[in-house]
């Protein structure tokens, strides 16, 4: 049974549609990651750990940054799939944002996006592949899934935001000098300005 969700995101040509799963408990992530570095066509989706993603905005601003530079010829990465990993990256190296956000062997918690960058790919032709391809437990794209998933230390790590405060005060909720983010908010504000502002400086 396949739970994927076809999005249009907002101010992109409707032609480029996101697809988008999320699948519990994988089996086979050594043999999807094989797939991808042996430069499987077949294969070329955005593979993301999902215990790195904090939210859908949060993954949706990776994926609109990646197929807004794809339609505007800007893209750093070999193709929009490896660029929406990429555009998770607060910083401009591409090794170390696969490794920070992209598939490992001893990933469970998997997110699969694929863009409609041709007319061959539809909704279900990426439905039927992927649960062919896809050993895991396919679950609903929402906050409050990837909220049971989401390791937000290792988020707060990846992106240098410093540990959160123990019990969020008046006092820590205050401080705007990027040290402190109290709430699930703030923390999903400082990672869309990570991602809008990555190579600006």
């Amino acid at each position: 049974m396949s739970l994927l969700e076809t999005i249009d995101l907002s101010h992109l040509p409707p032609s480029t549609p996101v697809h988008i799963a999320l699948y519990r408990d994988v089996k086979n992530a050594p043999f999807l990651r094989q797939q991808l570095l042996s430069g499987n066509t077949e294969f070329e989706y955005a593979f993301i750990d999902a215990s790195m993603i904090l939210s859908r905005t949060h993954i949706l601003a990776a994926t609109f940054r990646a197929v807004n530079d794809y339609l505007n010829g800007r893209l750093k990465s070999r193709n929009v799939h490896s660029e929406i990993v990429f555009s998770l990256s607060p910083n401009n190296n591409i090794a170390e944002s696969f490794r920070k956000f992209g598939l490992t062997d001893a990933t469970k918690d998997l997110l699969v996006i694929k863009v409609s960058v041709s007319p061959e790919i539809t909704h279900d032709s990426v439905a039927q592949h992927l649960e062919k391809v896809v050993e895991g437990s396919p679950v609903p794209f929402s906050d409050e899934t990837l909220s049971t998933i989401s390791d937000v230390s290792k988020i707060r790590k990846a992106y240098k935001l410093g540990a959160a405060p123990a019990k969020p005060t008046k006092a820590t909720s205050d401080q705007v000098n990027g040290t402190h983010y109290s709430s699930q908010k703030d923390l999903q504000v400082a990672l869309l300005g990570a991602i809008a502002l990555r190579g600006a400086t």
